[in-house]
């Protein structure tokens, strides 16, 4: 029998007590070699430590031989954007930096140090992730706002020579392209020729459509729309970033630019598409309404007026959920493994097809035995793999460390 529901104040005392008890926050640093004898620790520091030392000055190099380097990503944040609550701050954004370091960890085994910047400037965060990236064997940025995560990841990507990654743009990109890829296929229809809008005109929504073409989308079948409408050629308030999308267009409003398409990919906030935006969209269409913790439209009352379609969500409780946790942790390890210097578009297709084959495939009892369920086939209610499904780590990151592999002057 399922539990009934928490109420509000229960939802949120057991949230705070998760984090505060029995000691406060989500991580701790453990020694992984022994050091419990004074063999131990003239080993562990002065003077065995200098060997390494010593090796490392004369080739850098060595410090994946020597050091955790090679299995240590910074996770780091100015706060400016933290999951579905807006700009808080560095200090506020600690808890939910924590959380992605469990993520790493938990699912592919890569250790995280969390870092919240405090920086007035895209410039100042700039210099703060070059000064401490010699630590690091990647560097995950998090919840910062557009259009600085742009300039930001930009400008690191060109400067470090160690993986790069924005996860609010190319890790939601990565999930939204492998479930897209399906629905398409489930519904009859090819990513050449789908009609897509994409409301949400941010990190996520840029990264995921140039991904989709990429992969094969057309440019001119793809509209965006932001908080001013539809992104089109005779508006003058576009950045850089919306200008490489603007449409020749006479469609103004959503509803407008709704009517007819294919897919609709929501990136912006709760409860802005209505039945009859869903009702006005192509037969077959697909609806990936991923705002968090509410959706631009819930699937029940967008499945009231189209029993044709599929939907998915960000959030659990509904099926296909849309979790970046299927894609960050798999690609950093394929591109730690591979000792890759960036992650390329080539590795981000890599993990795209290797989540999209991965749910067509027959799905392990232990997965269902995790989620409670008596069966789970590839269809409309299951486009995606499932966060705790095994084979995650035994086939993303193999095929992201092959991907990095074919262009070796890209690697150390």
């Amino acid at each position: 029998m399922s539990q009934a529901p928490l109420t509000k104040t229960a939802a949120k005392k057991k949230a705070l007590d998760y984090h505060r008890l029995p000691k406060p926050g989500k991580l701790s640093v453990e020694s992984s070699k022994p050091c419990s004898t004074q063999a131990d620790l003239s080993l562990a520091y002065t003077p065995g430590v200098a060997q390494p030392v010593l090796e490392i000055a004369k080739n850098p190099r060595r410090a994946y031989d020597y050091t955790n380097k090679g299995n240590l990503i910074a996770v780091i944040t100015d706060g400016t954007a933290i999951l579905g609550l807006g700009n808080l701050g560095p200090l506020a954004s600690k808890p939910v930096m924590e959380g992605k370091a469990v993520l790493f960890k938990q699912f592919a085994g890569i250790d995280v140090f969390d870092i919240e910047v405090s920086a007035k400037t895209p410039q100042e965060f700039i210099k703060v992730v070059e000064a401490i990236a010699p630590t690091f064997g990647g560097i995950n940025l998090e919840d910062i706002a557009a259009p600085h995560c742009f300039e930001i990841e930009a400008a690191l990507r060109k400067s470090l020579d160690i993986p790069v990654f924005h996860d609010d743009q190319h890790g939601t990109a990565v999930i939204i392209c492998a479930g897209l890829i399906n629905a398409l296929y489930v519904q009859g229809k090819t990513l050449e020729t789908a009609k897509i809008v994409c409301l949400g005109a941010g990190a996520a929504g840029i990264a995921s459509m140039n991904l989709l073409v990429a992969m094969g989308a057309k440019k001119g079948n793809i509209l965006f729309v932001d908080s001013k409408g539809v992104v089109h050629k005779d508006r003058t308030d576009l950045n850089t970033f919306k200008k490489a999308f603007a449409r020749k267009t006479k469609l103004r409003t959503l509803a407008e630019a709704m009517n007819g398409a294919d897919v609709f990919v929501g990136v912006s906030g709760a409860n802005l598409v209505s039945p009859a935006m869903v009702k006005s969209m192509a037969d077959k269409p697909v609806v990936f309404a991923l705002a968090n913790p509410n959706p631009e439209i819930l699937p029940e009352k967008a499945k009231a007026v189209r029993s044709d379609l599929i939907m998915a969500t960000g959030r659990s409780d509904y099926p296909n959920q849309v979790n970046n946790v299927l894609g960050f942790p798999f690609i950093f390890r394929g591109a730690l493994d591979a000792r890759a210097k960036e992650i390329t578009q080539a590795m981000l297709i890599a993990a795209v097809v290797a989540l999209a084959e991965l749910a067509r495939e027959r799905v392990p009892a232990s997965v269902l035995k995790a989620y409670n369920l008596n069966k789970l086939k590839f269809g409309p209610d299951y486009i995606l793999p499932k966060p705790f499904d095994p084979r995650l780590l035994e086939r993303v990151p193999p095929a992201v460390a092959k991907a990095a592999k074919k262009a070796p002057a890209k690697r150390r």
